[in-house]
């Protein structure tokens, strides 16, 4: 491994292999490296996989990759202890080719990838684990160590892509330790279950899938959010809420799994399926104003390690895609000019990120993080006000309507003042407008 490379990419997930793929197919001499023993075998998704993000890289990607269900119905949940309220869009739209969101197995999505970008001309060796990176007497980026045997190789770049909790950008100073109030712990189950019984339990065809996003009462006041998806012949299950929400109640995820499997709303749904995996991850959630600096002399930060997941919308994969390529187009270019690689030069990574929606839409909701933080009441005054509103409107028992609504208001009021009431949907709205 002494020879010097034109790049090196740390990490073999979404964004590390939308670098890696980009800058081989570009014809520069790439090396990644990957801890795990094969591409994907350290990665954990829900997973929903964004067809817009992939197609600008693979326009013919859904002729090989291995796709579960494409989406056409998206359901979101307000739950308390025993019930919901919530909305269903399902559209004939989303139904039509070429198809929109796919469900996936992240595990073997993440291993067509590695493929994709092996054929593209990449070295990819894994079992490898970068253990720090060469600088030059300027300070200056050149290379990276690892754990093997004459390990010291060179390159012009490198770009970390190694995941929400990188030791590398830690180590090197790149940011500081991550604050447990921006990063999700997460949990997930996949449940076999035969295709005929899935699709007649979610009133869908052969190939089509439905999301459940999940909200309220299940995270017990953490902030968090749960989930349901369809996959060919299984239900991936999962719920997340942060680290430091999970400190603080001296409880677990694996608990607060269980307890959303009991929920009446969910259980039926899983109702004679058989567990097959358990896996848990970090997912980055602090939002714009947690991203860290991208971007030095001679390396770049992509996905996860950038914080790059839009947490509002449970978008991740799609933004760290569309992150690794565009780190990749700008050491296309520099190249191309014969430009080094120089924090100045590769500023204009950092202007490409401010021009696409991936910074937009992290922007728009940037306060969205703090509010939920500091306003426990929307995961679980708000969530059981709402329930408990419509049972009553809903059951009939000769009281009329006008004196159920003004119980109602009465035990918003109880719960929350007026002034309360008012200000919540104030910071709502101007988080959302």
């Amino acid at each position: 491994m002494s020879e010097k490379f034109d790049a090196i990419v740390v990490g073999a997930g979404p964004s590390g292999n939308a670098a890696a793929f980009t800058l081989a197919k570009a014809g520069l001499n790439v090396l990644q490296l990957e801890r795990g023993e094969s591409a994907g075998s350290k990665n954990v998704q829900g997973a929903i996989l964004y067809a817009d993000a992939l197609e600008r890289m693979i326009p013919d990607f859904r002729d090989s990759a291995p796709l579960e269900r494409h989406i056409i119905e998206q359901r979101m949940w307000v739950m308390d202890d025993d019930s919901f309220i919530g909305t269903h869009y399902r559209s004939e739209g989303f139904n039509k080719e070429p198809y929109n969101r796919y469900t996936i197995i992240r595990a073997q999505f993440d291993k067509w990838f590695s493929g994709k970008v092996q054929e593209a001309g990449a070295l990819l060796v894994c079992e490898t684990t970068v253990t720090s990176l060469l600088r030059d007497d300027k300070n200056r980026v050149v290379g990276v160590q690892v754990d093997r045997e004459g390990g010291t190789i060179y390159a012009d770049v490198v770009i970390l892509a190694d995941g929400v909790n990188s030791l590398l950008a830690k180590k090197a100073d790149f940011h500081p330790e991550l604050e447990p109030k921006n990063v999700a712990l997460a949990v997930k189950e996949i449940h076999f279950m035969p295709q005929e019984v899935l699709q007649e339990r979610f009133n869908i065809g052969e190939e089509e899938g439905v999301v459940i996003e999940l909200f309220g009462k299940i995270t017990n006041g953490m902030m968090g959010t749960g989930f349901l998806y369809t996959n060919k012949e299984s239900i991936a299950i999962g719920v997340g809420c942060m680290l430091s929400d999970f400190k603080d109640q001296q409880t677990t995820p694996y608990a607060l799994l269980e307890q959303l499997k009991e929920h009446p709303s969910i259980k039926p749904l899983l109702a004679g399926g058989e567990m097959k995996e358990y896996t848990a991850h970090l997912i980055p959630e602090g939002g714009y104003k947690a991203i860290p600096k991208i971007y030095g002399d001679g390396w770049m930060i992509v996905g996860d390690s950038g914080m790059f997941v839009n947490a509002v919308h449970r978008e991740g994969s799609n933004l760290a895609m569309t992150t690794g390529r565009l780190a990749a187009e700008t050491v296309i270019e520099m190249k191309t000019a014969g430009k080094d690689m120089t924090s100045a030069n590769l500023a204009e990574y950092r202007k490409k990120l401010d021009e696409s929606f991936v910074i937009k839409d992290l922007k728009k909701y940037q306060e969205m993080p703090e509010i939920f933080h500091h306003n426990r009441q929307f995961f679980t005054t708000y969530p059981e006000l709402v329930n408990r509103s419509a049972h009553n409107m809903l059951h009939v028992d000769g009281v009329d309507k006008k004196t159920k609504e003004r119980e109602i208001f009465s035990s918003f009021k109880q719960k929350r003042s007026l002034f309360g009431l008012m200000g919540d949907a104030y910071k709502l709205w101007r988080a959302f407008r």
